[in-house]
């Protein structure tokens, strides 16, 4: 029987450009990932959303 090990994120945060779309991986605290496809114009939306909470 193999031993359990605790599931991390299946590597770290990736952005490519796959055709018009921008993909996003982002890895999950349970295991697995989130994988969002943004078009350039929400991914600008995401960039400035995200550092007003940044900074």
């Amino acid at each position: 029987m193999a031993a359990m090990k605790p599931r991390t994120g299946d590597g770290p945060m990736e952005v490519t450009k796959e055709g018009r779309g921008i993909i996003m991986r982002v890895p999950l605290e349970g295991g697995g990932r989130l994988v969002v496809e943004l078009s350039a114009e929400e991914a600008t939306e995401l960039a400035a959303a995200l550092n007003g909470v940044v900074g």
